[in-house]
């Protein structure tokens, strides 16, 4: 079973930057497509990042589109994503996702998921 755990969640003022991470364990992440999605408080969970098994594809949200950033290290069972001018509206609980196959358009945070991190916890204030 695929184990993933989010870290790297924190204060941060509007216009800085934040890194957040997700490492997997029990399982190889090199066949799994990453995802980050966010969850604010009384609102819907919405994609934010996703990346092919091989790193080569990444697909943006367009409200991040430009500022965010997902990478990943398949040698190291990691993934993450670069949060950059950090905007108000960016907080939320972040979770990673992660499916075997590719993400290869914005219909893959519609798909279903199979393995989720309980969330990382995003605070933008100055």
């Amino acid at each position: 079973q695929l184990r993933l755990v989010e870290s790297g969640g924190n204060l941060v003022q509007p216009g800085g930057s934040l890194e957040l991470s997700c490492v997997s364990s029990g399982w190889t992440l090199d066949l799994y497509a990453i995802g980050w999605f966010r969850q604010a408080s009384g609102k819907e969970r919405e994609g934010v990042a996703c990346i092919s098994n091989t790193g080569f594809t990444t697909i943006y949200a367009d409200s991040v589109k430009g500022r965010f950033a997902i990478s990943r290290d398949n040698a190291k069972n990691t993934a993450w994503l670069r949060m950059n001018s950090v905007k108000a509206d960016d907080a939320a609980n972040y979770y990673c996702a992660a499916e075997p196959g590719m993400c290869s358009g914005p219909k893959w945070f519609l798909n279903p998921i199979g393995s989720w991190g309980r969330g990382t916890q995003v605070t933008v204030s100055s």
